[in-house]
């Protein structure tokens, strides 16, 4: 079974960013893992990043209209786009929000998710390991 794995702005340079936040894994790495991850886990992962929102609500529109399950890592947009918050709101397969760090620990600003009302769940702060564990729980979710 496909699964989405959509990620937000910034995340294409990991390798650049804060690394006592992000890690030290470049994103090719981190899609090597979500790959590998979702392959242990019976799943295809089709993973995709984009610092654009209009890329992301057509990739979510894509994903209600073939009825295939998400892991979002909206970044950024987590805070304020009610436009994917809409979007992912149209999935109807299951749809986890992940993120590599723990929101809640960070910013104010960063407290608030605009999408996780509209999610399965959320997972976040355990780096790369966020991605596994909502893999793991769109199998149970699924089955």
């Amino acid at each position: 079974m496909k699964v989405l794995v959509i990620n937000g702005p910034n995340l294409s340079r990991l390798d650049i960013r804060d690394s006592s936040i992000y890690g030290d894994m470049s994103y090719p790495q981190l899609e090597a893992h979500i790959r590998s991850a979702a392959e242990s886990n019976g799943f295809i992962a089709d993973v995709r990043q984009s610092d654009d929102e209009a890329t992301i609500i057509g990739w979510l529109h894509e994903a209600a209209d073939s009825n295939t399950p998400v892991i979002i890592n909206p970044a950024a947009f987590t805070h304020y786009s009610y436009a994917i918050r809409d979007a992912a709101e149209l999935v109807k397969a299951p749809l986890i929000e992940v993120h590599l760090s723990n929101p809640l620990a960070r910013e104010e600003f960063r407290h608030t998710s605009v999408i996780s009302g509209v999610a399965n769940g959320t997972i976040g702060g355990f780096g790369p390991n966020s991605y596994s564990l909502a893999l793991t729980a769109l199998k149970t979710l699924i089955s």
